[in-house]
């Protein structure tokens, strides 16, 4: 949906990772890489994300860092991230990795034996016991078309306990507009692979709002995922974002977007048919059984520490004296692959601002299911100043007296009209504390 109301979907594949980029205003290259050196009594980081940029075919909704390699540097790019693996992982040491989350691009693009490769390196140089014993998490995103049955068990060895399948649809002529290149047939193909190969967990993506598609066909596409059996569907509205072929496309008027109450109910539906069958809304576009949400993506909505590897990758580092560190690698291939430090290239970095930690606090507590701790961000925003306190709690009323939010256990959590209107909610709050 675009305008209001609005729901903040981010786009299938890397956008829960890449919402978090939202924030980041364009900046010079940094003189100095923003980890430096590992504090003394550092505690470690507990999550890790790895962006591989390769696809067979750019789809024209997508505003993700990716690119067809007409170069054949998947072998480059290997080398590259296991020298950045290897520059990171001192700030991951002394705790157990608790997710790990491979997006992209197309991870299942990567050929087998430098999966091996980088499986290895996750093996040598990082904690990976939690994710052995299934209490971490380790998610690798995958085409329906590259998810071999050969790929699948060597992630399995590798550790990985969980996959995210790019379905979009399972009607054809929707895949042709969305320009995604996979037979439907392989969705069901590769759920089943990936539990024969022992990966215990399976979530599939899915588009609403295709141009042309009609409530039936959204129900019939929700239908065939939930019988697929897996505990993690994620919904997405279909968003047109700049500099896409997607939203050229629509400004020459080759198609028209569907109309947002259409969108608005479609979603609706969906919460509800879900929730029926069992998968609870635990974000704006995701949806569990109980125990089964991403729990990577969680860290990312709960400001929690992560660190990205690979180009575009983000990174967000609590500072021990308040507020974070954001930065992101360069968007570029060949500037990752050519630089010479162990630390990739980065462009954009923030330095702390508990401002901004708390305007990000607000931005992604609104999207969640759990929503915020009411507390917890007014003293953050009193530390600030009064007037922010003030600000903020003057907002969170209005938006309850519009039943947007409900307080609830100390906490303000969006309503299932307020998934609606996330993005305004965050837009409100965040406003509030300047």
């Amino acid at each position: 949906m675009n305008g209001s109301p609005a729901t903040g979907n981010p786009p299938p594949g890397v956008a829960d990772h890449n919402t978090v980029l939202t924030v980041l205003p364009q900046r010079e290259r940094p003189s100095a890489h923003p980890l430096g050196s590992v504090p003394a009594g550092w505690q470690g980081v507990r999550s890790l994300y790895i962006h591989v940029p390769f696809c067979s075919h750019k789809c024209h909704y997508c505003d993700f860092y990716s690119l067809v390699d007409t170069r054949d540097r998947q072998a480059g790019f290997v080398d590259r991230l296991i020298r950045e693996l290897e520059g990171v992982a001192p700030w991951f040491a002394g705790v157990p990795l608790q997710t790990i989350f491979v997006g992209g691009g197309t991870p299942s693009l990567l050929r087998v034996d430098l999966w091996g490769r980088v499986l290895g390196l996750l093996q040598s140089h990082f904690d990976m016991g939690a994710i052995a014993t299934g209490e971490g998490e380790f998610t690798v995103e995958c085409n329906p078309e590259t998810a071999s049955d050969e790929l699948l068990r060597v992630l399995a060895r590798g550790g990985v306990n969980r996959i995210s399948l790019g379905a979009q649809s399972f009607e054809a002529r929707h895949l042709r507009t969305l320009e995604r290149r996979h037979d439907p047939v392989n969705v069901p193909r590769a759920v089943e692979a990936a539990r024969k190969a022992g990966i215990a967990r399976q979530s599939v993506d899915l588009i609403f709002g295709v141009p042309g598609q009609t409530h039936a066909e959204w129900e019939r596409d929700v239908e065939r995922a939930i019988g697929l059996g897996t505990t993690h569907l994620s919904c997405y509205a279909l968003t047109y974002e700049p500099n896409t072929a997607m939203t050229a496309r629509m400004r020459r008027g080759e198609f028209e977007p569907i109309e947002e109450e259409i969108e608005a109910e479609m979603m609706r539906w969906t919460a509800s048919r879900l929730r029926d069958a069992g998968l609870a809304r635990y974000e704006v576009s995701n949806f569990a059984a109980p125990g089964a949400e991403c729990r990577h993506n969680l860290a990312y909505w709960r400001q929690e520490q992560w660190i990205g590897v690979g180009p575009s990758a983000a990174s967000h580092v609590l500072d021990p004296a308040g507020g974070s560190r954001r930065w992101r690698n360069v968007p570029r291939l060949d500037d990752y692959l050519g630089w010479a430090e162990p630390l990739g290239p980065v462009t954009d970095a923030e330095e702390p601002d508990a401002r901004r930690l708390l305007a990000e606090r607000l931005m992604t507590g609104v999207r969640v299911a759990e929503g915020v701790d009411a507390v917890g961000v007014l003293a953050e925003a009193r530390a600030i100043s009064d007037e922010s306190a003030e600000r903020l709690e003057g907002g969170a009323s209005r938006l309850v007296a519009l039943g947007w939010l409900e307080v609830a256990n100390g906490r303000w959590r969006p309503t299932d009209d307020g998934f609606l209107f996330a993005d305004r909610m965050a837009r409100e709050l965040m406003a509030a504390v300047g």
